[in-house]
């Protein structure tokens, strides 16, 4: 009798020394929270000598003045909560910075593109819109949209001919005159691809309704808003 008392005193002991082990581990461990919880497009109108829509993409953009900002701001499911509805004029230039923070409040944007190896993963898309490319326009009025980094966040300059190095964590855009008339319901996409697949996204691919499909990998975020371009006017 005393024999069995003791290995069940062993035993209970043991299961509070598991149990104790157990807690202080599950204490110990980080809480990991992975997403965006919210984000923003800054759109900024810019000018100056030289800066102009030209193919598949804008000259003298080094030359370029910054003007009236707009931001647009998005939840979590990538709805837009602020300005999600734009009227844009026409033939202006937008520089379009995407902003964005994680669960627990850090901005995290310049992540995607803190050194060449990582930016390799990732590249912006517009898609949606049914918009007229100006690369395809006769009239040269159709749309842009250039992403436009510089350095990496590691302070390398950014590599690639053709815009393949760029990312679009940082874009230049246009809607163009062919795109006036109807609301374009638009979707900025952020997504990370697979090995090699960002070397094949040239600068006429943003806005491929199958991008998904052409360019293998998932989506990171996928920002919806609406534009609707006219003649002279914008805010």
């Amino acid at each position: 009798m005393k024999k069995q008392f003791k290995l069940t005193a062993l035993a209970v002991i043991g299961l509070g020394m598991m149990t104790v082990t157990s807690c202080k581990k599950d204490n110990d461990d980080p809480i990991i929270r992975e997403g965006i919880e919210r984000s923003e497009i800054i759109l900024t109108v810019v000018s100056g000598t030289g800066v102009e829509a030209h193919g598949d993409h804008f000259h003298g953009l080094g030359n370029a003045v910054e003007g009236e900002k707009t931001v647009i701001k998005f939840n979590e499911q990538g709805t837009a909560t602020a300005n999600g509805h734009l009227h844009l004029e026409a033939d202006a230039i937008y520089k379009m910075e995407l902003k964005a923070w994680d669960y627990e409040g850090n901005e995290v944007q310049n992540t995607y593109i803190a050194s060449q190896t990582v930016a390799d993963q990732y590249k912006a898309f517009l898609i949606g819109g049914d918009l007229k490319l100006n690369a395809n326009s006769t009239s040269e009025s159709g749309a842009i949209f250039q992403p436009r980094e510089l350095k990496y966040g590691d302070g390398a300059d950014v590599t690639g001919s053709g815009g393949i190095g760029t990312t679009g964590i940082i874009s230049y855009f246009t809607v163009g005159h062919d795109n006036e008339g109807a609301t374009k319901a638009v979707t900025y996409v952020l997504r990370k691809l697979n090995s090699g697949v960002k070397a094949t996204v040239t600068r006429n691919d943003w806005n491929h309704s199958d991008y998904a499909s052409r360019f293998t990998g998932e989506d990171v975020l996928k920002l919806k808003f609406e534009i609707h371009a006219e003649e002279g006017h914008h805010h």
